[in-house]
């Protein structure tokens, strides 16, 4: 099998929600963008993993929308296109956001079909090379200085040439191969959030699920006065008859653009390494029985869903957390929970920790920040050890509550955003990346589009 050769001057790898953002900026800015891509089609846990909807865009106080830029752009064509419901008109305590008001004002409901397409339309339009079906093997190294990578597909194995790469594979594997060091998780408590099997269920008599909801609410689970574990009544009542077996204790749903449809967040495989082929199989496994069980009880025990149907799977299982790279900065909780902002911010966000199974799984700690937002530096997206080399998406460097944050959707584009505007100021201004003049970057952030 003979090797090809490429070249380009920024390769992304990966094309998730900070991949895509990724690959946009820096072809918006003239520089030849190749974006890598092991499936069919962009969009990460947003399309494969069916996650939805969006978290919020918004400041603590649900005022002002500070995630835009290109997450911004996004959404405005699903709406246009019928494909979501703008976050302006989505309000905390409703079915878009399973009835959780505390941190959900302003969340996006989506359709991932129509994501899709409006994510390969912007990609093309940017004038992206896009390689669908195509997987990344290792880095090219030259001394501690990344110059590529290789990947295989159908065609074979394939060498690229890239002035910049950027990681954007949610696990950090660029990174972790080109021997940055990383943490696995909570490694002080030998702790990964658990993962799960999203999944969309349709023919749902949406009114009803609503009005069984009204009826109950007194006996919702409180948590500083705000309703918050939904269809806990129903899941109890399932467990005394022997019809639930999975650790929790409530049901996520959140109502979809169509009135009929819902995407399910409830099944949870603890102990799930996404860096290892085996430990994904049986989650992958797993979570289609526990989705399977759930569906038995919706129908069963939930008014509203007798003749609901089981409209699509994920195609893989929803990924919280695995890697963090090592950067220059380690993003901490105590930096959002007291609302820093450092002179590097490369985005604002006000999204609230959010870990999962930490002390066990049925465990579930929702802590929310101080001020109206917090920043996130630009160090943390810059690993140690190798030049040329950036992050962006769930594998920047972070302690594990703090990417419990910022490791939901919005916050991932917006930082893949502003690593692809980044890596294309190092190359026009024929600088490394992690000597990128910082405030530059920021006001060129601004030039398209972001808040800061």
């Amino acid at each position: 099998m003979s090797e090809q050769f490429k070249k380009t001057e920024i390769c992304v790898i990966g094309g998730g929600p900070a991949g895509v953002c990724a690959a946009i900026s820096a072809a918006r800015m003239g520089i030849k963008t190749m974006l890598i891509e092991q499936g069919g089609f962009c969009g990460g846990m947003a399309t494969m993993g069916l996650v939805g909807p969006f978290m919020t865009c918004y400041d603590a106080k649900g005022e002002k929308m500070i995630i835009r830029g290109i997450f911004e752009e996004i959404v405005n064509r699903m709406v246009e296109k019928g494909y979501a419901i703008h976050p302006s008109e989505v309000m905390g305590g409703t079915a878009f956001t399973s009835w959780i008001k505390i941190g959900h004002d302003h969340v996006t409901p989506f359709e991932a079909e129509g994501l899709k397409l409006v994510l390969d339309s912007m990609l093309e339009e940017a004038g992206v090379e896009i390689l669908y079906h195509t997987s990344f093997i290792e880095p090219i190294l030259k001394e501690n200085t990344i110059v590529g990578v290789s990947v295989s597909s159908k065609a074979g194995i394939e060498t690229i040439y890239a002035d910049v790469v950027i990681d954007c594979t949610g696990d950090g594997d660029v990174a972790a191969r080109c021997g940055v060091p990383y943490e696995k998780g909570n490694e002080e408590l030998g702790q990964i959030q658990p993962a799960t099997m999203f999944f969309h269920i349709c023919n749902v008599d949406t009114d009803a699920v609503e009005a069984d909801i009204q009826r109950n609410k007194d006996n919702f689970y409180r948590k500083d006065g705000v309703n918050y574990r939904s269809l806990h009544w129903r899941v109890s009542e399932a467990r005394e008859n022997g019809d639930w077996t999975l650790d929790r204790v409530s049901i996520g749903i959140f109502r979809m653009p169509q009135k009929d449809e819902w995407c399910v967040n409830t099944s949870r495989i603890m102990g799930v390494d996404s860096t290892d082929n085996k430990s994904l199989t049986m989650a992958e496994i797993e979570g289609r029985k526990q989705a399977d069980e759930i569906m038995r009880f919706f129908r069963k025990y939930v008014p509203g869903c007798e003749n609901a149907k089981l409209k699509s799977t994920a195609s893989h299982i929803g990924i919280r957390e695995s890697r963090h790279i090592k950067g220059e900065y380690r993003l901490t909780a105590e930096d959002l929970l007291e609302s820093k902002v450092p002179g590097d911010s490369i985005f604002l966000a006000a999204n609230s920790v959010d870990v999962h199974g930490r002390f066990g799984p049925k465990s579930n700690e929702y802590i929310t920040i101080k001020g109206d937002y917090y920043g996130v530096p630009y160090r943390s997206l810059v690993p140690v050890k190798i030049d040329q080399l950036l992050m962006a998406g769930r594998c920047i460097s972070a302690d594990s509550t703090a990417a419990g944050a910022v490791r939901v959707m919005p916050p991932c584009m917006a930082m893949g955003q502003a690593a692809g505007i980044a890596a294309a100021l190092s190359i026009q201004n024929k600088c490394t990346v992690r000597n990128c003049d910082t405030d530059l970057i920021r006001s060129t952030l601004k030039e398209y589009g972001a808040y800061l």
